[in-house]
C-alpha cells in the first residue's frame, strides 16, 4: 500500500531540541533521545468513515513529533498501519450495500488526499492489515505454541497472563479495563476465556466473512493488536522510540499490542514512550462514528476552508488536551492565518532568530503548538504595530512555520 506525497520541509539555521514528551506508561514526562535514526509507529484509520477532526488531530500531533525530530538532523522511520479488514468496516460496506473491499479504498483513498491537503508528512511505510497477514501468521503460531496463546471454538486467543508486564501502558484495574474492553472492540464476557480481558488473534472464519489461509490457524483473519505489531515489529523492531495514537488507543490496543510483542521477543519494552493525543468533542460528545458527530476534514475543503487554516485549528489546542470544536475555532484559526501571511508579506520585519528558537523550545517541551502560535502572534503583531528594518525576516518566520508547525504562508 502507498502513502501520499510528502511536501518539503525547509532546512532551518541551528539545530533543534531533544524533544521531552509525555509518556503514558510513566505517567510524566520523558526526554527522548533517538539514535540517528527516530522510529515512530502510529495506529491508522479503520476506513469506513475518514477522515474527521479528531483523527486530524491526532496525526497532527505525531507530525510534529516528527518535525521537532527533523529540526535535530535526524531521521525519521515513521509507519502507520491501515486496519482495512475489520467488523466496522464490514458492517458498514454491508449497511451500504457496497464490497467492502471498495469502501475501504475508497476510504483510504479519501485519507491520503486529506493528509496531503493537511501537509501531514507521510508515514515510510504505509502497510494494510491484509497485506500483513503472512507476516501476522507465523506470530499467533509462535504465541500459542509458546502455551501464551489458546483455542476457544477455533478462535485464537493471546493469555494476558502469559506477560508479566501486563497493564503497564493504561495502569487500570480490572474492572476499569473490563469496562473498556467491552467498549473498544473486545469480548469480555465470552464463555470459555481464560481470562475476561484476553483478547483474540485469530478469528476463525465466519460464514459470508472475509477469510484468509491461516496455515496451521485454519482459515480466518487477524485480531486488531496483533496487526500493529506485527508491521511495528517487521519494520522498526523491538524497543522504537514512540507508540503514538488517540487517548482511546492506550487500552486496550496499546496494551496488548505491548504485551504480545514483550511475549513475542522476551524484551520489554515495546516502544520507549507511548504518546496519546487527546479527543475532539462536537456538540459536548467525542466525535464518533458509532455517534454520528463528525466534521470530516473533506467537507471544510469542499466548503472552501483554506487546509492551513483548519491545521492552525489543530494547532491551537494542546495535543493532549480534550477540546470542543466550534465554528469559532474555525473563525479564529481564518484569522491567524490572515494575520500571519500578511505579516510575512510584507519586504521586512522585525529580528525573526528569536522567534525561531522560542518556537523550539515550545515544541521541545511536550510540543506546546499553543505557546508556538502565540510566539508567532506576537512577532505579527510587532509587525503591524512597528514594522521593521530586518528584509530577511519575513522569510525566516515563512520557513520556521512550515518547518516547525507545518503551515505554508
Amino acid at each position: 500500500m502507498y502513502a501520499w506525497p510528502a511536501s518539503e520541509v525547509p532546512a532551518l539555521p541551528g539545530t533543534g531540541r531533544d524533544l521531552r514528551i509525555h509518556d503514558t506508561a510513566t505517567g510524566g514526562l520523558v526526554t527522548l533521545e533517538p539514535g540517528p535514526v527516530a522510529r515512530l509507529y502510529v495506529c491508522g484509520i479503520t476506513p469506513y468513515d475518514a477522515t474527521h477532526l479528531g483523527h486530524a488531530a491526532t496525526y497532527n500531533a505525531f507530525d510534529l513529533v516528527q518535525r521537532v525530530w527533523l529540526d535535530t538532523k535526524r531521521q525519521v522511520h515513521y509507519v502507520q498501519n491501515v486496519t482495512d479488514v475489520d467488523d466496522p468496516l464490514l458492517e458498514r460496506a454491508e449497511r451500504d450495500g457496497i464490497d467492502w473491499v471498495a469502501l475501504a479504498e475508497k476510504e483510504t483513498a479519501l485519507f491520503r488526499e486529506d493528509m496531503t491537503a493537511l501537509r501531514m508528512l507521510p508515514p515510510r511505510q504505509y502497510i494494510g492489515a491484509v497485506e500483513a497477514i503472512p507476516g501476522i501468521v507465523p506470530l499467533v503460531e509462535r504465541l500459542r505454541d509458546a502455551g501464551a496463546a489458546y483455542e476457544l471454538d477455533g478462535d485464537i486467543y493471546f493469555s494476558v497472563e502469559a506477560d508479566p508486564n501486563f497493564g503497564k501502558v493504561s495502569h487500570l484495574d480490572a474492572a476499569a479495563m473490563r469496562v473498556l474492553s467491552a467498549e473498544r472492540g473486545g469480548d469480555p464476557d465470552r464463555p470459555g476465556k481464560k481470562n475476561p480481558l484476553d483478547p483474540m488473534l485469530w478469528m476463525a472464519a465466519r460464514p459470508g466473512e472475509p477469510s484468509w489461509d491461516g496455515a496451521s490457524l485454519g482459515r480466518g483473519r487477524p485480531g486488531w493488536h496483533i496487526e500493529c505489531v506485527a508491521i511495528a515489529l517487521d519494520h522498526l523492531g523491538m524497543g522504537f522510540d514512540v507508540q503514538g495514537g488517540g487517548s482511546d488507543l492506550a487500552f486496550p490496543h496499546h496494551e496488548m499490542g505491548a504485551s504480545h510483542a514483550q511475549v513475542l521477543t522476551g524484551e520489554f519494552p515495546m516502544a520507549k514512550a507511548y504518546v496519546h493525543a487527546g479527543m475532539v468533542a462536537l456538540h459536548g460528545e467525542k466525535m464518533s462514528k458509532s455517534k454520528g458527530n463528525l466534521v470530516f476534514v473533506s467537507t471544510l475543503r469542499r466548503e472552501g476552508v483554506d487546509p492551513v487554516a483548519i491545521r492552525l485549528a489543530l494547532l491551537a489546542h494542546h495535543y493532549r488536551a480534550d477540546w470542543e470544536w466550534t465554528d469559532q475555532v474555525l473563525q479564529d484559526a481564518v484569522a491567524r492565518l490572515g494575520r500571519w501571511r500578511a505579516a510575512v508579506s510584507r519586504p521586512d520585519g522585525p529580528p525573526a532568530e528569536a522567534l525561531v528558537e522560542e518556537i523550539r523550545t515550545a515544541l521541545a517541551h511536550d510540543l506546546d503548538a499553543p505557546a508556538a502560535l502565540a510566539a508567532v502572534d506576537r512577532w505579527a503583531a510587532l509587525q503591524e504595530e512597528q514594522g521593521g528594518t530586518d528584509e530577511g525576516a519575513p522569510g525566516v518566520v515563512s520557513r520556521a512555520v512550515d518547518a516547525l508547525l507545518g503551515v505554508a504562508l
